[in-house]
């Protein structure tokens, strides 16, 4: 995983223990309060939202733990490797796109992020500047150009 995204992982693991984790503890004990548990919803809602906030801060503690870090700024070369960021081009609408290739956990096609799991990147790895790729999508093949691999 890129730097960014182990920070990421890590501030929203810090918000689930220390923010998300007291809030939902005081909720129940309010809801507790109320009397019979049995008919109240906000007791049953605080107790799934816990059990959502517990089961997921133990999925980000493993990713959390088992991760390893590249500072894609200090990577160089000219072939397309984890955390490098690719320009291609459309071979046949001449339409292009950049995409930084991160991990799984990190993806977000909106902000130009694609998993290096994705069809598109298993395509990109390897290959230089000048070099065409070919990757299936549900509409069928799709040819590209690499014009630029950056590392930023």
């Amino acid at each position: 995983m890129t730097l960014a995204g182990y920070q990421q992982l890590e501030d929203e693991l810090r918000k689930l223990k220390n923010e998300e984790r007291p809030a939902v503890i005081q909720a129940i004990s309010e809801a507790r309060a109320h009397g019979d548990l049995s008919e109240n919803a906000e007791y049953h809602a605080a107790k799934e939202r816990q059990a959502w906030i517990e089961g997921r801060i133990i999925e980000l503690d493993d990713k959390y733990t088992r991760a390893q870090v590249i500072d894609t700024s200090k990577l160089t070369g000219k072939s397309v490797v984890f955390g490098a960021t690719v320009t291609i081009v459309d071979e046949d609408t001449d339409e292009e796109k950049s995409w930084q290739i991160v991990g799984d956990y990190e993806a977000d096609v909106r902000s130009g992020k694609i998993s290096i799991s994705s069809p598109i990147a298993r395509a990109m790895i390897g290959k230089s500047q000048g070099d065409s790729i070919e990757v299936a999508a549900p509409g069928g093949s799709r040819a590209y150009e690499i014009v630029r691999v950056e590392f930023k």
